[in-house]
């Protein structure tokens, strides 16, 4: 066994005991010579204190003993030397250091490689810039991966050599990074120094403002008695997991003899005896013969020789799959851990805990359960929090000239500002990052995963939310959210259309055309009745008087003043609220003519209430009023985001006309869902009045405020909801925030934002602004119609006239039996008459 330094018995027991049973060799430790048990059971202890000069050597000289696998620990004066070694002799290195790039088949390194699990903690805290301390011994390796993730992702990494570094250069970078407010750092180191490092890091006064991730796998194995104090953020890595009972019982064991020692170092070691003694009883069982063993000459060959039974050896151990201390032991083709898994632990003020873990096959999964202390709720100033959001006008938004700018200052927006005052409100650091895949969230059918703002809280990927995210009961199932900080409802956007010229005769327009009509038909009725009961009543009958005595004395003549023609005359004068010359003088007369005007005033005054609004007003003309015309039609198409609330809405509903909707959306091709609310609204304003897009009502009033103006909400809300502030379960966060989100309503700062980022800043004009400052003038076109009957009145009556003189004329000439020029010869004046008032 090579060992840089004095194991305890405990393993020393052990591993004797394996080898002694698997085969009666010897067991070499640097330094120290263990032979096999006598037939007394007694061991045999030789010493040998042997200087680094001479190891080669001396490994050779033991090797001609018969070593069939080495065992130990190696740092960077010796590694290369032993993977040298290993790899011309065919002989297996089984060890716990920290692990290599190699392609030395015959290392087999136990100790699993932070490089992965460290870049999956960065991208889940969204870290681009950050100071990284190493040891050279075992943070070389992570460095080069981290270099060539910042070559990747334009990452600023500032990376400090340990080594370098005395106690008095180590508190002058400390208040370097202070002064360039460099607050992510991470620590690569053993679990020695690490101690020594957090102990200087203590005295530091702002240390709230710091995030620190350890890279070492024996984070509770820390000593944190001073530091939790302080309530620092502080992330680690933890490989045993000390609640296992019989874990705990065997490093009770180990810290009786060693407690200076590692847990995970010794859990470490534990595992490789077990895995040599699992690989060599597989080859006794397959029957495979390793009995031939080499020997010192061809060590020291030129080239060495090596072992022909190495081969089989070294498969064996790769093979090798058990459940041992450090959880999965398994390795791959090149000698390392695969397949394992690590516990993310997080320093809180009652000390360590498990916040999700790390494997190959998941890569990092948040499992926090937060527990709502009071005195956590005292620590929330002490940590920068993670704030998701997406870029959603006017929601949030980048300003316009972004680059200048850092942090929060980049983004504008109701949300951007609503984040602020709850932060005021609350008291706490937070810094805002956009959702990664630019979804709302929701759960992916197959794979059960969350996606979206939902997905990063879920997988503590993020500490809140700050976005338009609807309240969903799904959603309620993983996530907590606050009070609603606004209201709304599903609405349905179509692209407005062109407002609707005046006609010539928009003067009907108040009135239907069927109701015209009707009243033209009582027009005509009333004329008729009046006619027959003048004629019926003797009281409509009067006396012709006369002039000439001669003929009055003859038979009198009897006249009715209401013929047809004068009937049809009065009904139009009461109807144009004129009145006429002659009024009916019988009973049934006078009915008749005042259930007229009383049908008449009730006509004319509606038809005047409504004349205003159609002439003054541009109508437009919608295809659509609701949902339930979107249903019944195919012609315009229509559809939602996908992946939302809206759509999640459509697919749960049970209302007929929902149901419908939802049949055609899903079934239709191509697709009518959209990946993003600005991709609706462009198919909207191109589609020309064939596509309307369903979304929530306030940010569909928000895009009838913006330029080009060409687009509208038409119906009411199709549902009842309202956007939350999001929290992960059992987040501390999540009463403070809702009290904070409560207070702003209250104190209606909400609806200053919204006014403000809404109206105030529209492009399109207040919503009623066009009622309120002025009426629009009635133009020509309005009322033309008007003229075209007075032209055209005036146009018959001058026709009529001229019939009616010629009509005369000619009735004239047969009565006194002249020709008409006859007649203008005989009476002159009486046609110069009829020719004036003709003319005049």
């Amino acid at each position: 066994y090579n060992h840089a330094d004095t194991h305890s018995l405990t393993l020393l027991y052990k591993l004797l005991y394996i080898c002694s049973c698997l085969f009666m060799g010897s067991v070499v430790i640097n330094g120290y010579l263990y032979r096999h048990r006598d037939k007394n059971g007694n061991w045999t202890i030789t010493t040998h204190n042997l200087p680094f000069t001479l190891y080669s050597p001396t490994v050779c000289s033991q090797f001609s003993r018969g070593v069939y696998a080495i065992m130990g620990l190696y740092d960077r004066r010796t590694v290369n030397m032993l993977m040298s070694f290993c790899g011309s002799l065919h002989v297996c290195f089984v060890t716990p250091s920290f692990p290599v790039h190699s392609k030395n088949h015959f290392l087999l390194q136990l100790r699993p490689s932070l490089q992965e699990p460290l870049m999956a903690l960065l991208d889940h805290f969204y870290w681009t810039r950050f100071v990284y301390f190493y040891s050279p011994d075992s943070g070389l390796g992570v460095l080069q991966r981290i270099l060539d993730a910042a070559a990747e992702r334009g990452w600023q990494v500032t990376s400090v050599n340990l080594d370098s570094l005395t106690e008095t250069t180590f508190v002058k970078l400390l208040t370097d990074l202070d002064y360039k407010k460099e607050f992510q750092v991470i620590i690569n180191c053993e679990l020695e120094r690490l101690n020594s490092i957090l102990n200087l890091v203590s005295n530091r006064k702002n240390l709230k403002n710091y995030h620190y991730i350890l890279a070492n796998l024996g984070f509770m194995d820390l000593n944190f008695s001073e530091f939790q104090k302080l309530a620092p953020n502080v992330t680690g890595f933890q490989l045993v997991n000390q609640s296992d009972p019989e874990i705990r019982r065997i490093n009770d064991d180990w810290m009786d003899f060693n407690s200076k020692d590692t847990r995970y170092t010794g859990a470490l070691t534990y595992d490789g005896v077990s895995v040599l003694s699992a690989a060599f009883q597989n080859l006794r069982q397959q029957r495979i013969d390793i009995s031939h063993r080499g020997n010192a000459g061809e060590c020291l060959a030129n080239p060495p020789a090596p072992w022909g039974q190495g081969i089989d050896i070294q498969r064996a151990l790769q093979q090798v799959r058990l459940n041992g201390l450090s959880g999965n032991v398994q390795f791959d083709d090149r000698g390392q851990r695969t397949n394992f898994s690590l516990m993310v632990m997080e320093l809180s003020l009652s000390g360590p805990r498990k916040i999700g873990f790390w494997n190959d096959r998941s890569g990092y999964v948040n499992t926090a359960t937060y527990r709502p202390v009071l005195e956590e709720f005292y620590g929330l100033h002490n940590r920068t929090y993670i704030v998701t959001t997406i870029l959603e006008a006017p929601y949030m938004m980048l300003r316009k000239n972004h680059e200048q700018f850092t942090g929060n200052d980049r983004y504008e927006g109701y949300c951007a500002e609503l984040a602020a005052e709850i932060a005021k409100h609350v008291g706490f650091s937070y810094r805002l990052e956009l959702v990664g895949d630019g979804k709302y969230g929701a759960r992916d059918p197959e794979s059960k995963m969350w996606n979206g703002m939902v997905g990063e809280l879920v997988y503590g990927k993020a500490d809140v939310a700050v976005a338009p995210l609807t309240i969903t009961l799904v959603r309620e199932q993983v996530i907590d959210f606050t009070k609603p900080f606004m209201s709304l409802g599903i609405s349905i956007m179509i692209k407005k259309p062109t407002k609707s010229k005046p006609g010539v005769f928009s003067f009907l327009d108040p009135l239907a055309y069927e109701i015209w009509m009707c009243i033209v038909f009582a027009y005509i009725g009333v004329s008729v009745v009046l006619f027959l009961v003048s004629r019926f009543s003797p009281y409509e009958w009067k006396e012709e008087e006369s002039d000439d005595e001669e003929e009055t004395n003859q038979t009198s003549e009897h006249t009715n003043d209401f013929g047809i023609f004068n009937s049809l005359w009065f009904s139009l004068g009461a109807f144009m609220q004129q009145g006429c010359d002659i009024s009916p003088r019988s009973l049934s007369g006078r009915i008749v003519g005042g259930v007229w005007w009383f049908f008449t005033l009730i006509i004319i005054s509606s038809y005047t209430a409504n004349l205003a609004a159609f002439l003054t007003v541009e109508r437009m003309v919608s295809p659509i009023e609701g949902a339930e015309d979107l249903a019944k039609q195919t012609e315009i198409a229509y559809g939602t985001l996908d992946g939302g609330s809206t759509k999640e809405f459509f697919r749960r509903s049970k209302i007929a006309v929902f149901e419908k909707m939802w049949s055609y959306m899903r079934s239709t091709d191509p697709s009518v869902f959209v990946k993003n609310t600005n991709e609706g609204v462009i198919r909207v304003r191109k589609a020309k009045g064939k596509y309307a897009y369903l979304l929530e009502s306030s940010m569909n009033e928000y895009i009838e405020q913006r330029k080009p103006c060409d687009t509208m909400k038409v119906g009411g809300n199709l549902d009842s909801k309202g956007y939350g502030v999001a929290t992960p379960k059992g987040s501390p966060l999540r009463i403070p925030v809702n009290l904070a989100v409560l207070k702003l309503n209250e104190q209606a700062v909400l609806d200053k934002l919204k006014n403000k980022w809404w109206y105030d800043k529209g492009e399109c004009g207040h919503k009623d602004s066009g009622r309120k400052d002025k009426t629009s003038a009635l133009s020509l076109s309005n009322v033309a119609g008007v003229f075209y009957i007075l032209i055209g009145g005036l146009g018959l009556a001058m026709m009529v006239a001229l019939v009616e003189f010629c009509y005369k004329s000619r009735i004239e000439s047969r009565r006194m039996k002249v020709t008409t020029m006859q007649n203008r010869a005989l009476k002159p004046p009486k046609a110069r008459q009829l020719v004036a008032a003709l003319l005049f």
